[in-house]
């Protein structure tokens, strides 16, 4: 089979996590992020349904929820389903953050939450999220769904806003094929989490039947030789019908699953958090490694730890000085099975099936990060000579547009 390296970086199972036994998945993942508690659901977007529930009905007069123009497009459908209106602030320029300005003016009376979201393992600015929102009586909810075991100031991400939900879906470090985590500072949190899961969260023996095949398959499949098969082959299939779209995986619909994550995947969660450290430590290590040869390359910019912090590293998020150049780069890698690839295609607008439910808006910086922007595997089945191949494909890029 040809080698077909994932794009981003996954932990991989091992036949012993799909085995009974061990203790509380729950109690592990509250001790190693450091939190009195955790609760635990079927996806991080059902994380973020149950707490937007949550947050309107303790404050039922308000029903904007503040977002990244540049962001999953879940992050939309998670809004709608909670009955809340997504208000989009744009970029800073050349950078994945809120623009400070910006978000300064968005915030009001009707403001429930403010989200600002950690993208690609990076820390982003949280601070000035809580002091906008409870300025103006919002909270603070940390989309923190790709940074599992980021830190900030020695703790994990995640704590300095009201509340923060991690993604355990197949791509993001630890996997369970599909899991949130959601996490409250306070008590007053904690118990309407609780209460919203009751009413949102309903059993379902076929969603979880499927979750637990699929995890089985992801453990099978997720490797280099197989590779081609779950994913290289229906990616370059999209690309050729011209759908970049569905080659990332960004064709959402409204139907999000709002079912308990089941118990025995609870336990392969268990048993792979064990291994979950040293996964993170092998990857930063490669990453830092990685991303000064990147730097070398004019007009670059790759997204590091900013001060105080220490990031995860899925993958390696970097924007090129035009979209002509982006472009070119990737006509032959994102085909090449090298781990190359797009985070989000659009900025929110600009994805047709949201259109009902994300008001148009001028967001220059957004659209502008989406036309730039590549993301390069931090699997630790890259090679050395292959990224290097990626360094001269994106050389020959810049030197010839």
């Amino acid at each position: 089979m040809r080698r077909e390296l994932p794009p981003t970086a996954g932990l991989p199972l091992r036949f012993r996590d799909l085995l009974p036994g061990g203790t509380s998945f729950a109690e592990r993942m509250a001790s190693w992020l450091g939190v009195a508690q955790v609760q635990l659901e079927c996806s991080g977007t059902a994380a973020m349904v149950v707490a937007l529930t949550a947050m309107h009905r303790l404050q039922p007069d308000r029903h904007e929820v503040i977002v990244p123009a540049w962001t999953c497009p879940l992050v939309a459908w998670a809004i709608h389903r909670a009955g809340l209106k997504p208000r989009l602030c744009d970029l800073a320029p050349n950078h994945f953050d809120m623009d400070a300005t910006q978000l300064a003016t968005l915030c009001g009376n009707d403001t429930l939450a403010i989200v600002p979201t950690h993208l690609a393992g990076r820390v982003a600015d949280v601070q000035l999220a809580v002091d906008l929102a409870h300025g103006c009586g919002a909270y603070v909810l940390e989309d923190a769904a790709q940074a599992l075991g980021a830190q900030q100031g020695g703790h994990s991400v995640g704590l300095l806003g009201d509340a923060s939900f991690f993604s355990l879906a197949v791509g993001k470090g630890l996997t369970l094929y599909e899991g949130g985590v959601l996490i409250a500072r306070d008590t007053v949190l904690r118990d309407a989490f609780a209460r919203s899961r009751a009413e949102v969260i309903r059993p379902s023996w076929r969603m979880s039947l499927q979750r637990a095949l699929e995890l089985i398959g992801y453990a099978v499949v997720y490797r280099p030789s197989l590779l081609a098969l779950a994913y290289g082959d229906p990616l370059r299939k999209a690309l050729a019908e011209g759908d970049p779209v569905a080659a990332v995986g960004d064709d959402f619909g409204p139907d999000i699953p709002l079912h308990p994550l089941g118990s025995w995947r609870q336990t392969v969660g268990t048993h792979a958090l064990a291994r979950l450290p040293a996964f993170i430590d092998t990857t930063r290590q490669q990453a830092i490694r990685r991303i000064a040869k990147l730097r070398e390359l004019p007009g670059v910019t790759v997204f590091g730890d900013a001060e105080n912090t220490r990031g995860v590293w899925p993958f390696l998020l970097l924007t090129l000085p035009s979209e002509k150049a982006r472009e070119a780069a990737l006509q032959t890698l994102w085909t090449s099975g090298l781990g190359v690839s797009r985070l989000f295609i659009h900025a929110l607008p600009d994805y047709g099936y949201l259109c009902d439910i994300v008001p148009d808006a001028d967001l220059p910086n957004a659209r502008d990060f989406a036309a730039r922007s590549l993301t390069i595997t931090n699997s630790p089945w890259l090679r050395d000579d292959e990224f290097e191949t990626i360094c001269g494909r994106l050389e020959r890029a810049l030197t010839t547009t």
